[in-house]
This record gives structure tokens, C-alpha cells and sequence, in this order.
């Protein structure tokens, strides 16, 4: 046993200092990037921020929706080889440059993975997806679909650490999932005891990333357009969002009614309520580590991104960023112990 002494950090126990700014106007901000991947050679470009692939928020409706402002989309493992199929012959024309293909590491899903590709050999993006991304048989599934996919850009996660990104890296994947337990439908943290404040967990993995020349998306955590503007100032290049697309047209779950008011059913993927909809129900020898709630139903996601895209815009005029490449450079920190006022706060 040891204990490491020195404070990690939350979203919630920091704020970004403003700095002198030249630019007059947030439309002079550009939240596009550039990536050309580590081990794939891939080049991308878009805007980096992810719907997770959770069966309620990683749709194909919400990929579409996304894909026409060049947002990305983890599309969730439980669509079937016909869904991808039928999806594929009416996407819009480029969609594969913003989704990924979910999986996860048994035989079967490897099996399902190239039987997708074989009817879609032009998706270029694997999204390689367990709870804990510490385990040999996880290494060794990313470094054996590397061999199969020399040419994909592979995502693997989720881990914490810098010495389990930089094996990631090594092992063939391009892109590593940073976040254990900050979702706000998890409950790893309270079950295991087991996490890692997700600011701190940025900052830490970003920089091993980046030191061998691969990228970090930084899942979960973010609340309001706040925590993704600081997730990207601690060096996250991409962020990833469950909560924040829950609830709306193109995310799935069920509508409901309460009160006369529309609500959305929002859940972790290792929840009760999935693993009993994917697996027949929660094995003897695991617990659930996922709550099940009712979003309060919000329209079209469109509507969101714009407070989303416009907040972080806001957050690059505060700081002097041009482009959003240049936010975590001109990101200083604050430790606080108050973020707002809540008086009116319902």
C-alpha cells in the first residue's frame, strides 16, 4: 500500500484566468482542428468533440446530426450488422470522417467489427471500448486489431494514467479514452472505490500522449459547456459527452411522461437497465456500476451545440485563442473553492 499525497483535481475545483485579448468577436474563433493520427497515418479534421457511444446518446441520428457541423459520433456496440448496413446506404456523404465503430473485446466482437468492414471497408475509425483498460487481454485485442487494420484510426480506452497511455500508444491505438467514474450516470467510484479526478487525469495523460505523438479524449465529467472549455484547456484533444446530448431527438432511450412534462430514459452502459436489455441481466459475479434516470426531454440537439460551440468560443475570446488548438497553451488555471452564485439555482 501507498499513498500518492499531492491533490488531484476535478472540473469543479478550478476555473480559467482571463488574459489580454486581441480578437473582437467570438466568430473570429475557429474550434476546427487538424490531426494526422499516430500508428494509422490518418488525417482528420473537424471539430473535436464526441457523443459517447452509450446506446442512449451514440445513435446513428445523432451521428448525422452531429456530422453536419463536423462533430464526432462513438456510434454504441449494440447495433446489429444489418443496422450498420441499412445505415451505411443512406448516410450523408462523408459520415465516415465523424463516427466510429464500437466494440468491445471478445471473439464475437471481432467477428462483428470485420463483418461491418466488410460491407463498409471506407469507415476508417474503431472505437475500442471496456470499463477498465488495464487488463493484458485488452492490450493484446488493440495491438491484434492493429494487425488487422493497419490503416484505421483506433480509439482504446478507459484509462487514467500516463504509463497505461503510453502502452495503448505502443500497442497500436492512435487516439486513448481518458475517464473512470466521472460520468454522471456512473458509479464505478462508489462501488469500487475506484477513480481518478478527471482534470487532473487530462493533464497527466495529455502529456504522456503527446510526448510519443498520439491523442487523449477526455470522457466524462463535463456538466455545462464550462467543464469542456477546461478540458480542453488541460490538453484534452478531444471530449467526449454522455449527459450533455442525453435527452434529446436523436438520442435514444424511451420517452415518458411525468407530470404532463416529456422526460428521456438516460442510463450507464453497465447499468442494470443495459444489462438487462443487451445480456439478460447482471451476471452473479459482478454488480451494476451505472445509475438509470429520466432526462428531461430537450428537442433537437442542435439547439444544445449552439450553447455548447458558442460557450467555447467565449472561453477562447476570455483567453486570446484564436483557434481552439491554442486554448491550452493560454489556459492558466485557478483553484477555487465557488464556481457561481446559485441563489437562483433551482
Amino acid at each position: 500500500m501507498r499513498i500518492e499525497y499531492d491533490i488531484k483535481l476535478g472540473f469543479k475545483d478550478v476555473m480559467i484566468r482571463p488574459k489580454r485579448s486581441t480578437l473582437k468577436s467570438r466568430s473570429q474563433v475557429s474550434l476546427e482542428r487538424k490531426f494526422t493520427f499516430l500508428n494509422s497515418k490518418v488525417e482528420w479534421n473537424g471539430i473535436p468533440i464526441m457523443a459517447a457511444n452509450m446506446d442512449t446518446v451514440g445513435t446513428f441520428e445523432m451521428a448525422t446530426a452531429l456530422a453536419q457541423q463536423k462533430l464526432f459520433t462513438a456510434i454504441h456496440k449494440h447495433y446489429s450488422i444489418t443496422d450498420w448496413n441499412v445505415f451505411s446506404s443512406n448516410a450523408p456523404e462523408g459520415i465516415e470522417n465523424h463516427i466510429a465503430i464500437s466494440t468491445g473485446t471478445g471473439l464475437q466482437d471481432a467477428e462483428k467489427l470485420a463483418s461491418i468492414f466488410q460491407f463498409n471497408p471506407h469507415f476508417k475509425f474503431i472505437c475500442i471500448d471496456v470499463a477498465n483498460g488495464y487488463s493484458e487481454h485488452f492490450v493484446n485485442f488493440v495491438k491484434q486489431t492493429r494487425e488487422k487494420y493497419p490503416d484505421k484510426v483506433i480509439i482504446a480506452g478507459n484509462v487514467v494514467t500516463g504509463e497505461m497511455v503510453e502502452e495503448l500508444l505502443l500497442s497500436g491505438a492512435d487516439i486513448v479514452k481518458v475517464g473512470i467514474g466521472p460520468g454522471s450516470v456512473c458509479t464505478t467510484r462508489v462501488k469500487t472505490g475506484v477513480g481518478y479526478p478527471q482534470l487532473s487525469a487530462i493533464i497527466e495523460c495529455a502529456d504522456a500522449a503527446h510526448g510519443l505523438g498520439g491523442q487523449i479524449i477526455s470522457d466524462g465529467g463535463c456538466a455545462i459547456p464550462g467543464d469542456i472549455a477546461k478540458a480542453f484547456g488541460a490538453g484534452a484533444d478531444f471530449v467526449m459527452l454522455g449527459g450533455m446530448l442525453a435527452g434529446h431527438n436523436e438520442s435514444g432511450g424511451e420517452l415518458v411522461e411525468r407530470n404532463g412534462k416529456p422526460y428521456k430514459q438516460f442510463y450507464g452502459m453497465s447499468s442494470q437497465t443495459a444489462m438487462e436489455k443487451h445480456v439478460g441481466g447482471v451476471a452473479k459475479y459482478r454488480a451494476s456500476e451505472g445509475k438509470t434516470v429520466e432526462v428531461p426531454f430537450k428537442g433537437n440537439v442542435q439547439h444544445t451545440l449552439q450553447d455548447i460551440l458558442g460557450g467555447l468560443r467565449s472561453t477562447c475570446t476570455y483567453v486570446g485563442a484564436e483557434r481552439l488548438k491554442e486554448l491550452t497553451k493560454r489556459t492558466t488555471f485557478i483553484r477555487v473553492a465557488e464556481q457561481e452564485n446559485r441563489i437562483y439555482t433551482k
